[in-house]
């Protein structure tokens, strides 16, 4: 079954597939812009080396979209009995683990590195006002879908899963686009 399955119904019909579509690429990229150009303010000395900088946070987010899309595809199913039933200290770390998807590997724990870096450069950036909120909502939104996938019986659609793809991609373009120029700091008024 489909995480939000009333959507499933509506984007049977073309027009709102594509308007679905375009939206999801839409909100990855913006929400990449705007990260990006946070990280360059935030970090202005990332400025002198900007073509380097705006490669190795392609790849590196192009690496976190490739490896995140079959795990919101194909999520590992966590069952909220056994988080009760933990009794030994290798128990809960294991539980631990698994719940925050650091139990597959190093390619997991790459995909969870960027996820988390990307929040703390959120907290630490000087985005404000509506950017901020658009960013925050969006990924609250993203972190409640996989969060429903994995602790519940739903799986995402197929079409559930391209838009989760598109997003990633348009997130990982907007990161490019956001660092690829330099960003001059705003000055204050002094008035």
């Amino acid at each position: 079954m489909a995480l939000v399955p009333f959507l499933s119904d509506i984007f049977t019909d073309p027009v709102f597939s594509l308007v679905g579509i375009s939206v999801a690429f839409a909100i990855g990229l913006l929400q990449g812009i705007i990260l990006g150009k946070a990280i360059l303010l935030r970090f202005p000395r990332l400025q002198n080396n900007l073509k380097k900088v705006s490669i190795s946070l392609f790849v590196l987010f192009l690496i976190n979209a490739i490896l995140s899309v079959p795990r919101f595809a194909s999520p590992e199913k966590i069952d909220l009995s056994s988080i009760s039933q933990a009794t030994s200290s290798g128990e809960v770390a294991s539980l631990l683990f698994l719940i925050l998807g650091i139990n597959t590997g190093f390619l997991a724990v790459l995909a969870i590195s960027v996820t988390v870096m990307t929040l703390i450069l959120l907290k630490m950036s000087p985005i404000h006002g509506v950017s901020k909120i658009f960013v925050i909502f969006f990924s609250i939104v993203i972190l409640a879908f996989t969060g429903l996938s994995r602790f519940t019986d739903l799986t995402p659609s197929t079409f559930e899963v391209f838009l989760y793809f598109l997003y990633q991609m348009g997130l990982t373009i907007g990161i490019l686009a956001g660092t690829i120029r330099k960003v001059k700091p705003k000055k204050p008024d002094l008035k």
